[in-house]
C-alpha cells in the first residue's frame, strides 16, 4: 500500500540526523547555565581541561576531600546521555511511536487536542450559492427541510423546491446562475467575528464547500465555481478566518467529500478523489491552518474509497496543524460513530437514531437554530427555538459530555439574520454568569436528576436547574460533607443546606429577589460534596 505521503505527493522529510542534535545540545544555554549552577554551588571546584563547548572538564574534590561533587558530576553525565538518547529516539523508535499508520487503528490511537473538550460551543456557518434562493419546506421532514440542498430539491420535479422555482425564476433559470446574486456586499468579518466572541461561543466552522461544489476559497482544482473567480470576488473563508482568529476563537472548516453533480465524480469518481478531493483539502489545510476539519457528504462511499486514511496520515503526521488539528467521524460509509475523532449527531440523531455517546466518545451536536442550516426564507419565528430551549440543549449536551455546534445561515448578501443574532447573543449574556458550569467541565458520574443536568469543575459538581426550583432544590444524589458549601453563580451569598432522609435540600430565596435574577437555567455550585 502507498503511503500517505506517496500518494498527496508530500516532500520526504529532512535527515537531521543524532550529530546535529547533539551539537546544539553541547552548546546550548541550558547547559551553560548549568555550568554556572554548578560553580556558584561549588566555588572551590577547579574545571580542567575541556569545557561543553569542545574541552571536556575534570572535576576535583570538594576542599574536605569528599567525593560529592564527583557524584554530582556523574549523575549530569548520565542525565546527559540520556537527553542524548532521548534526541536520537525520533530518528529511530520514537518517530515510529509518534506517527500513525493510514488505518483507522492506528489513527484512532490518536487524542482529540484537549482544546476541543475544553470549549464546549461552537458556530456552524452554512453560507454558499444556495443562500440566494434560501427555500426549502419548513414543514418538511429532515434534509427536506434544509435550504442548503435547494439544487438537489430542484430535480424533484414534484417537489417544492422546484414548484418554488418555476414560479420564481422559471423553468430556464439553472442553479449555476444564482452565482451572480451571490454578491457578499454587506459581509464584514470583523462584525461576524465580534458576534461570535459575544455569543460565548469558542470555534466557528465554515461551510468551505457544500455539496454544490462551490468554494468559499481561491481553490486551484475550482476554477470559476469558487467566491474569488465568481459571484462576491472574496476570499470570503480567509477573511473570516483572519477575523476569527485575530479574536481568540479558534477557526474551523466544513468540508463535503462528494460532490452532486461534479462530472469527474461522476463519470470518474476515483479520479475525482486523487485529482480533485485531495488536492482541495491539503489546500485547505496548508492555505489556512484550520483547527477543525469538519467533513461530511461521506455516506456514499467507504473511507476506503475516499482515501479518508491516507489522508488523515499526513493529516496527523505532516501537516502544519498536526498538533492541534480536530476532526470529526464523517469520512466513509461506515465510519459515524465508530472512527476518526469526536463523534457527530445532527438534530440529535445519526442516521435516525438516538445514541447515547455519554461516557463512551467525545461527541458533538450540530443542528441550525430553525429547522435549516442554510438561510430558509420561509421560516417563521415559530419555527425557530428560544434562547432557553437552546441554552437548555447546550446544558444537557455539555452534561453529556458533548459539545454544541449551533448553525446561522447568512444571507446572500452577507447579513446574519437579527433574529439569529438575538439568539446567540442571549446565550452570550447566560454564559457570562454561568460559563464556569460549562467551559472545561466534565460530566459528573451522574448526568442528570429530574429536570436538573450536573456538571464538574475543579473538584465542584454544578446542579443546572431549567426553570428555578421555588423555596427549596432538593437533590438526591449529591452527598456533602460537613464543611460543603452551595451558591448560586451570579450571587455571591451562600445558601443554607441540610441533609434530611439521604437527600440535600437547598434553602432558596424567593424568585425576583436582588440574588436572584430571572434567567433560562439556573446554576448551583455544590462545593464539598460526592
Amino acid at each position: 500500500m502507498a503511503s500517505a505521503r506517496q500518494i498527496l505527493k508530500l516532500p520526504a522529510p529532512h535527515d537531521l540526523g543524532v550529530k546535529h542534535f547533539t551539537r546544539n545540545l553541547l552548546v546550548s544555554p541550558s547547559w551553560r547555565r548549568q555550568e554556572k549552577r554548578i560553580r556558584r554551588c561549588h566555588p572551590p571546584v577547579s574545571f580542567q581541561g575541556k569545557n561543553p563547548r569542545g574541552r571536556v572538564f575534570k572535576p576535583c574534590k570538594n576542599r574536605d576531600g569528599s567525593a560529592a561533587f564527583r557524584c554530582t558530576i556523574a549523575r549530569m553525565k548520565s542525565k546527559l546521555l540520556a537527553a542524548l538518547f532521548l534526541c536520537a529516539l525520533p530518528l529511530g523508535a520514537w518517530a515510529q511511536a509518534a506517527h500513525y499508520q493510514p488505518n483507522w487503528a492506528s489513527l484512532n490511537q490518536r487524542p482529540i487536542p484537549q482544546w476541543f473538550d475544553q470549549a464546549k460551543f461552537g458556530i456552524f456557518i452554512h453560507w454558499g450559492v444556495y443562500s440566494v434562493p434560501a427555500f426549502a419546506d419548513p414543514h418538511a421532514h429532515g434534509g427536506e427541510a434544509y435550504a442548503e440542498w435547494y439544487w438537489y430539491h430542484m430535480h424533484n420535479k414534484n417537489g417544492p423546491t422546484w414548484a418554488f422555482h418555476v414560479r420564481t425564476y422559471g423553468a430556464d433559470f439553472h442553479y449555476q446562475d444564482f452565482v451572480s446574486q451571490f454578491t457578499a456586499k454587506l459581509f464584514d468579518p470583523a462584525q461576524w467575528a465580534d458576534l461570535f466572541v459575544r455569543s460565548g461561543a469558542r470555534y466557528v466552522v465554515l461551510t468551505s464547500k457544500h455539496h454544490e461544489g462551490f468554494c468559499l476559497w481561491p481553490c486551484p482544482a475550482n476554477w470559476n465555481w469558487n467566491s474569488v473567480d465568481v459571484g462576491p470576488h472574496q476570499d470570503l473563508a480567509g477573511e473570516l478566518s483572519k477575523a476569527v482568529v485575530a479574536r481568540g476563537l479558534k477557526m474551523g472548516f466544513y468540508y463535503s467529500l462528494y460532490e452532486w453533480y461534479d462530472p469527474l465524480y461522476l463519470n470518474h469518481p476515483h479520479r475525482y478523489v486523487t485529482e480533485h478531493m485531495l488536492p482541495q483539502m491539503k489546500n485547505l489545510v496548508e492555505r489556512y491552518h484550520p483547527s477543525i476539519l469538519w467533513t461530511d457528504g461521506e455516506w456514499a462511499h467507504s473511507s476506503s474509497f475516499w482515501k479518508s486514511t491516507q489522508f488523515l496520515a499526513w493529516l496527523f503526521n505532516d501537516s502544519p496543524v498536526k498538533d492541534q488539528i480536530v476532526v470529526n467521524d464523517r469520512w466513509g460509509k461506515e465510519t459515524r460513530g465508530h472512527d476518526g475523532g469526536f463523534y457527530t449527531t445532527e438534530y440529535g440523531k445519526v442516521d435516525g437514531t438516538l445514541p447515547d455517546y455519554t461516557g463512551v466518545h467525545k461527541w458533538e451536536e450540530c443542528r441550525g437554530i430553525g429547522k435549516s442550516f442554510g438561510y430558509n426564507r420561509m421560516e417563521t419565528a415559530s419555527d425557530y427555538k428560544s434562547a432557553a430551549q437552546l441554552i437548555h440543549l447546550l446544558v444537557d449536551t455539555v452534561s453529556q459530555g458533548g459539545n454544541l455546534l449551533l448553525d446561522i445561515g447568512p444571507t446572500a448578501d452577507g447579513r446574519i439574520p437579527v433574529i439569529m443574532q438575538e439568539r446567540l447573543l442571549e446565550i452570550g449574556q447566560w454564559l457570562q454568569v454561568n460559563g464556569e458550569a460549562i467551559y472545561s467541565s466534565r460530566p459528573w458520574r451522574q448526568a442528570s436528576e429530574g429536570d436538573v443536568r450536573y456538571t464538574t469543575r475543579d473538584g465542584a459538581v454544578y446542579a443546572i436547574a431549567e426553570s428555578w426550583p421555588g423555596r427549596e432544590l432538593v437533590l438526591s444524589a449529591p452527598k456533602p460533607n460537613r464543611t460543603a458549601t452551595v451558591t448560586l453563580l451570579g450571587s455571591d451569598t451562600p445558601l443554607k443546606w441540610r441533609e434530611s432522609g439521604g437527600k440535600l435540600h437547598i434553602e432558596l430565596p424567593p424568585l425576583g429577589a436582588p440574588s436572584v435574577a430571572p434567567a433560562a437555567a439556573y446554576v448551583f455550585k455544590l462545593a464539598g460534596v460526592e
